[in-house]
């Protein structure tokens, strides 16, 4: 059985790797023309720990965290507000079971445990083209080729989805927000920490990586749905310029790095809602069908949750050649991994402007057994 998953993130090379341990023949493809560089931290929480253990990943997983010590909230002229020793903005309680790391460092671990699966960079689906046994497949750049089953893991935006499904603007539900990530020096000489600040319409969370020698910027501002060309990255700089040019404290400083970071990334905080994830032959995975949002904290967690309940449904009917009732495979996926998807969507407006309480995130991460 041959599977064409689209995107190379989490989810997908997720999903790969277990599909090869069932003996299905999985490819992935990815637009971008290498591994995706930087990012934010991402926790992996819950029964996604559950999930990395199974892959032989957790100590590898705990070795790469980020290792902060605190945090600290100022105002806009840099006075302190607050500080915690016990948990961070970003990760929770630092005392805790979850796992939080930088999100390039998992993928280039996910990497290691797909070395065998073919990955083709640099190219993406054009078309899809399903009957009744397999699913022909036109690529922008490469031959076209047949497949018994597709499945877009390719994110918030996702491609797949807009084939089989129709254009994003039916499933995304805009969270009232943008935000940018990025890379820079570190220039604030922060130690394993973090620093927030939040100014009414605009805010920003600052923290180190790589042992102190950078700052990961995550700066954004409350908006309501804004049309704005997403490859042109300058433009989307100047955006985030503009809308936080009111920002004090060191914000300016850090401003004028985002124009040169190699990694600069901005996109809306928004969720998807389907009612189905599933098409005939072709299926979704993580952010593709259910983003929750960076708010909810769980985006990661939810990937390689919903990656290894597709992959374990549809071991149960691959008979070495192919999935017997496919449809019926792809449903208990859905009927598995919805509950679970839904209770951490739901956190990402509990509490608009914070993050949900701590209650309700253990809800969530304990909300399926696997």
């Amino acid at each position: 059985m041959k599977v064409l998953i689209s995107g190379a993130s989490v989810a997908g090379p997720a999903l790969a790797y277990w599909l090869a341990r069932h003996g299905v023949t999985p490819t992935i493809v990815e637009s971008a023309p290498a591994p995706r560089p930087g990012g934010q931290a991402i926790d992996v929480r819950g029964a996604a720990l559950t999930v990395v253990e199974r892959m032989g990943l957790l100590e590898e997983v705990r070795a790469a965290r980020t290792q902060m010590l605190g945090m600290s909230m100022v105002d806009n002229a840099g006075n302190e507000l607050m500080r915690s020793t016990e948990h961070t903005q970003s990760g929770g309680r630092l005392d805790g079971d979850d796992i939080e790391v930088l999100r390039e460092d998992l993928t280039a671990l996910l990497a290691t445990r797909t070395s065998d699966v073919e990955y083709i960079f640099g190219d993406s689906i054009r078309a899809i083209h399903q009957d009744a046994d397999g699913v022909d497949v036109t690529f922008e750049r490469g031959a076209p080729r047949r497949f018994d089953l597709v499945v877009g893991a390719d994110g918030l935006h996702s491609n797949v989805r807009r084939l089989a499904f129709g254009p994003e603007e039916r499933f995304a539900q805009h969270l009232g927000s943008y935000v940018a990530v990025f890379t820079a020096d570190n220039v604030l000489g922060l130690d394993r920490w973090q620093v927030w600040l939040n100014d009414g319409e605009a805010g920003a969370g600052i923290y180190t990586a790589r042992d102190n020698a950078e700052l990961r910027v995550n700066i954004g501002f409350m908006s309501g749905p804004l049309a704005y060309d997403r490859r042109d990255l300058d433009a989307q700089r100047q955006l985030i310029a503009d809308r936080t040019a009111g920002l004090g404290w060191e914000i300016p400083r850090l401003l004028k790095a985002m124009w040169q970071a190699p990694d600069f990334y901005f996109d809306a905080m928004a969720q998807i809602h389907m009612d189905t994830w599933s098409a005939g032959r072709v299926t979704l995975v993580g952010d593709a069908a259910h983003c929750a949002s960076p708010l909810s904290g769980q985006g990661t967690s939810l990937a390689l949750v919903g990656a290894y309940l597709l992959a374990d449904e549809l071991a149960r009917g691959f008979d070495g050649a192919l999935v017997r009732d496919l449809d019926g495979a792809l449903g208990r996926y859905e009927a598995r991994m919805r509950p679970f998807a839904e209770v951490n969507q739901a956190l990402a407006t509990e509490n608009p402007g914070s993050p949900a309480s701590e209650e309700s995130m253990e809800r969530a991460n304990h909300a399926i057994t696997l």
